[in-house]
C-alpha cells in the first residue's frame, strides 16, 4: 500500500450546527478511507472535521496561523504553528492532495482558489459560491469519494 492521501478540510472558524455536523462527517469519512486530514487547526469546521477524524481513529494535522499552539483545537493529532496568519492558506493548499470546502467565506474561498490554481481537486459541500473547476458534492461521503477518485482510490 502506498502512502496515504492528504485531504484538506477547509471552512469557517464559526459555523452553524448543520455545517459542523457535515464537517464532522467528512472528517470521519476521511479517516475511514485511510487518508490524513489537514486543516487550519482552529475552531468551527476545522475542529469538527478533526473531531470526526479522531472518532474514526484517523490522523489530523492542523496548520495554525499563530506562532504557538495556544488556539489549536483539542482534536488534532499534530499541530504546526506557522506565525503566517492567513498566508498559511497557501501551505494548506500545497500540502493537500485534494481540498474539501465546507461552507465558508473569504478565507475558505482563497484556499479553494489556491488549490484550483495548483491543479488540485477542490470539492464544495454546502458552499454558496461558485468558481471554475469547483466540483460540488451533496454529502460527506460523496465529497470524500470525489476527492479520492482523482487518484484512483
Amino acid at each position: 500500500m502506498g502512502s496515504p492521501r492528504y485531504i484538506a478540510v477547509i471552512g469557517g472558524g464559526d459555523a452553524a450546527p448543520d455545517i459542523l455536523k457535515a464537517a464532522r462527517e467528512v472528517g470521519r469519512e476521511v479517516a475511514k478511507r485511510g487518508a490524513v486530514l489537514l486543516c487550519g487547526g482552529l475552531s468551527g469546521v476545522m475542529a469538527a472535521a478533526a473531531q470526526g477524524a479522531r472518532e474514526a481513529g484517523g490522523v489530523s494535522i492542523g496548520i495554525l496561523p499563530d506562532a504557538d499552539r495556544s488556539r489549536a483545537n483539542p482534536y488534532l493529532t499534530y499541530s504546526i504553528p506557522t506565525n503566517l496568519g492567513h498566508a498559511r492558506n497557501v501551505l494548506i493548499a500545497h500540502a493537500a492532495d485534494a481540498l474539501i470546502a465546507i461552507d465558508g467565506a473569504h478565507g475558505t474561498i482563497s484556499e479553494a482558489a489556491i488549490g484550483l490554481k495548483l491543479g488540485k481537486p477542490v470539492i464544495g459541500l454546502h458552499v454558496g459560491w461558485e468558481m471554475p473547476g469547483l466540483k460540488k458534492a451533496r454529502s460527506a461521503q460523496e465529497a470524500v469519494a470525489t476527492a479520492l477518485q482523482a487518484f484512483g482510490a
